[in-house]
């Protein structure tokens, strides 16, 4: 079966509008629920691809070394794993920082305070020789909502989108891995759910919980409209039918064996 690997981080961002997408372009979704108890895979001999969703969690363990989530050591070396075996790999917000910082970036708590609606990224000039990225508007509709970001990119990781407040907003490694800082796969009920679950966030920026929500439901269309395609195109890559899917120069070399599995 031509199936890819979902990884649920956290119980409010499940994969939503994506795995639609997804599903809609050939791939069956097996969808792994860690925050419930489900255990990850030793391999990803099983699967097509691998999709890392977001959460409330930091990728980052705290002062005394505890990582965000139990199972974020093992999920960073599933995702090495990914990477030096080219399984397409797609990270979406906490999924995007925690493959990052499993190949050496650096996440923090951003000095630049919370991103919290709709959004517009920029796609840098490496985007347009990227297999998935070059068909992507060059100011494309995003939904953001996070605190940490990515302040330094994996080695030899290529920089595809950007923002004037958080740099990093997508990048990739190798040929065959993808991590984004934004959200694509929020629906109305899901931004409605963290704006209730995030009200201090939104007081904090100022901002009106019923503004927030009306203002994303405005740009879902055209979030679908770049980000379905986008979608589309990761599954075409993982069932081997993207015709243009090489890159003249992917950008990164071997995984460096000091980071692990």
């Amino acid at each position: 079966m031509a199936t890819a690997l979902v990884i649920e981080n956290d119980p409010t961002d499940d994969p939503r509008r994506l795995g639609e997408w997804l599903t809609e372009a050939g791939l069956e979704l097996t969808v792994l629920r860690p925050h419930a108890g489900d255990e990850l895979p030793e391999t990803l001999d099983d699967y097509l691809a691998l999709v890392v969703m977001g959460g409330d969690q930091s990728a980052y363990p705290d002062a005394d070394g505890v990582p965000g989530a139990p199972w974020f050591p093992a999920l960073e070396g599933l995702l090495r794993k990914a990477v030096r075996h080219r399984v397409p790999t797609l990270g979406v917000c906490l999924g995007g920082q925690l493959l990052a910082s499993a190949h050496g970036g650096l996440v923090e708590r951003s000095t630049s305070g919370p991103e919290v609606g709709p959004g517009l990224v920029g796609k840098r000039d490496a985007a347009d020789t990227d297999p998935l990225f070059k068909w992507v508007p060059l100011l494309p509709d995003v939904i953001q909502w996070h605190r940490d970001e990515i302040t330094e990119l994996p080695l030899k990781a290529v920089l595809l989108a950007a923002s004037s407040r958080y740099p990093n907003q997508a990048f990739r490694l190798g040929d065959r891995a993808w991590g984004v800082q934004f959200h694509v796969e929020c629906d109305v009920a899901m931004i409605e759910q963290w704006a209730a679950s995030d009200r201090a966030t939104i007081d904090e920026l100022g901002y009106d919980t019923e503004a927030v929500v009306y203002a994303t439901a405005e740009i879902l269309a055209d979030v679908e409209e770049v980000w379905q395609p986008f979608a589309a195109r990761f599954a075409s890559l993982a069932l081997g039918t993207l015709p243009d899917a090489d890159i003249p120069d992917a950008g990164t070399g071997r995984t460096l064996p000091l980071l692990g599995q």
